[in-house]
């Protein structure tokens, strides 16, 4: 979630180009959005006897979405890369809720329901402005 944060944001900090307004707003939604989830999951963790994320370091081992670093990205590229991770985010959710099931946790499995949704509305607007090429 943290990569997918800063991500989002570091996307939303460089846009340009003609659609420069509509771009960042909507990676500003989005990024507040997953960065709510973090918080969410981290409680969440910890409630159940787990263990939560300690710094930026703990960070980079655990992430499973890759940085881009760029010095330019055109929106364009900026929108299907968020798409695709949003996509691997998604099946990482339900990966996790079917883990959920299997142990009866229902109330993270509730709270992923959730978040998949919230996912797949961040790739249906990402969809939507890809499929404008």
């Amino acid at each position: 979630m943290f990569t997918l944060y800063v991500k989002t944001k570091n996307f939303h900090w460089h846009m340009s180009g003609k659609h420069f307004r509509d771009y960042h707003l909507l990676l500003d939604e989005h990024a507040t959005q997953i960065f709510a989830m973090t918080d969410d999951i981290a409680e969440r963790a910890r409630k159940i006897g787990g263990k939560t994320l300690r710094s930026i370091s703990d960070i980079s081992r655990h992430q499973r979405l890759k940085d881009n670093n760029a010095e330019f990205v055109a929106p364009q590229d900026m929108m299907v890369e968020l798409r695709g991770d949003n996509q691997q985010l998604t099946r990482e959710l339900r990966s996790t809720h079917e883990l959920c099931e299997e142990h009866d946790d229902v109330a993270t499995a509730s709270l992923i329901e959730n978040w998949i949704d919230e996912t797949e509305r961040r790739t249906w607007f990402l969809s939507e402005i890809v499929a404008e090429r």
